[in-house]
């Protein structure tokens, strides 16, 4: 059965009522059919990067609830789950079995070993500086093992996070078992993160590499297969990534729009946007705010680098609070690819630029995802940052079940909560869609579908928007949002 198309929730498991049980009331209490997929960010055991560092799969980490919570959500909504195809934690048994027992470790080619790895064991200048990278040092873990021996061990990103080799039978067997549990266990939606690590050859980028990306993802969709789930790869880089995997099948992420959206907004111009949505994939998942932050490498060429660094300079000159010096060292961040700061807050906290900006996504062709911090318009969590001095965790408030009946009432979320009701149930975006002709400053966009029909016309430069609507060939009515 097909996935619904139609609006989808981001959190992470205890962001929302403190554990899965808060979840579930928020969901019951406040979105009911508004929705109708949640993305639960990882609830298993880990040992760092927020839930991004599993020990395994097979378990529900205790202070967010159990297997039952999940299968409760899973009844009510399409469950998106995420798999950290690229590696595992440094502290799963897998892991400290191979410390252990080295060699003799069942597990021992879960793991890319640098002696087997590179000819001579070791890289060159010039193989490292080739490698694709978002972490300044080199990308290894060495290990200490048992009988007091050191090796170098593939390391991509924090040292918590192993990477494996998925040209390993070994390897391929472990992550099979991990998918297809969570698929017995209700997810429809898997989210592989960083899959476009897991291609390492010498001499080259190890990133994305052809046909061996083609083969892991194909290994991945056939093991989920029998339980009809859909596979989304994740990966963050420049939108042509997007198009090639969606041109081989496979769902993508919109990574583009969030900074299309924002130059938009910023300039009073939709002319970027109007170029985007006549290329951009349709079988897609669109964004504007993740737990990682806003994506800047991802719009790169669908606008100038005039205009990408003056997109970047406005998010940190209008957006409310947030300091360069949170995207740096000191705050534990130097992903230079992502900006951290709230989708409201980069806005300036403005009501209409922010209604504004989910109208244009929810237009947007694709399947809507609105991240927990921006379903509450959200305001940078400066407080959280300081006191942890983690740069991402601006964008990563946790609300009380209290909190969140107050933020319910603000009129901005009232009129968000109103505009992915209406998104979720309107049969016109299951149809066609067309950019039509309007002034530069103007975005004018039309659905056809189902004997309905539903028309953006926005206006970047006044950050205004009206939504029209018919059915069965009725007359365009203006949607009331208020």
């Amino acid at each position: 059965m097909p996935i619904k198309n139609a609006c989808q929730l981001i959190t992470y498991p205890d962001s929302l009522g403190g554990d899965l049980a808060g979840l579930r009331t928020v969901l019951k209490r406040h979105l009911g059919d508004k929705i109708s997929g949640v993305h639960i960010l990882p609830f298993y055991p880990s040992s760092g990067d927020r839930g991004f560092a599993p020990l395994t799969y097979k378990k529900v980490d205790l202070r967010f609830g159990n297997w039952e919570d999940i299968q409760a959500v899973a009844a009510d909504y399409e469950l998106m789950v995420d798999v950290m195809v690229n590696h595992i934690s440094r502290r799963s048994e897998f892991f400290q079995d191979f410390v252990e027992k080295k060699d003799d470790s069942p597990w021992a080619d879960l793991f890319i070993r640098f002696k087997n790895f590179w000819p001579g064991g070791e890289p060159s200048s010039d193989d490292l500086a080739k490698i694709y990278t978002r972490k300044p040092r080199p990308p290894y873990y060495e290990v200490n093992f048992a009988d007091g021996s050191r090796e170098k061990v593939w390391c991509t990103f924090d040292y918590e996070q192993i990477d494996l080799d998925l040209e390993s039978p070994v390897a391929r067997r472990l992550l099979q078992d991990f998918l297809q549990w969570l698929c017995e266990r209700g997810a429809k939606i898997v989210r592989l993160d960083a899959f476009a690590y897991t291609t390492k050859k010498p001499g080259t980028s190890c990133f994305f590499l052809e046909p061996e990306v083609w083969e892991h993802l194909e290994f991945a969709a056939e093991s989920i297969a029998p339980w009809d789930a859909v596979l989304l790869p994740e990966v963050h880089e420049h939108y042509s990534i997007q198009k090639r995997i969606a041109e081989h099948g496979y769902r993508v992420y919109d990574f583009a729009l969030p900074m299309l959206v924002l130059q938009g907004i910023y300039d009073g111009t939709a002319v970027n946007l109007k170029r985007w949505l006549a290329i951009c994939p349709r079988r897609q998942f669109t964004t504007l705010d993740t737990h990682d932050g806003i994506g800047v490498v991802d719009a790169r060429d669908l606008m100038s680098d005039e205009e990408m660094e003056r997109t970047k300079e406005n998010v940190y000159s209008k957006g409310a609070n947030v300091k360069r010096i949170y995207n740096s060292a000191a705050y534990q961040n130097l992903d230079i690819y992502q900006i951290n700061c709230t989708y409201y807050s980069a806005l300036g906290e403005d009501d209409r630029a922010y209604l504004l900006a989910r109208a244009i996504q929810f237009f947007t062709p694709g399947i809507p995802q609105v991240y927990y911090v921006g379903l509450f318009a959200g305001r940078n969590d400066i407080q959280l940052v300081e006191e942890t001095k983690l740069g991402r965790n601006i964008n990563r408030h946790g609300y009380s079940l209290e909190e969140i009946d107050r933020e319910m009432e603000r009129p901005v979320v009232q009129r968000l909560l109103r505009l992915m009701d209406f998104r979720s149930h309107c049969r016109a975006f299951d149809g066609s869609y067309q950019v039509l002709p309007s002034p530069e400053q103007e975005l004018r966009v039309r659905w056809n579908g189902g004997g309905e029909t539903a028309e953006l016309r926005a206006d970047m430069k006044e950050r205004s928007f009206r939504i029209l609507h018919s059915s069965l060939g009725g007359e365009l009515r203006e949607l009331n949002l208020s």
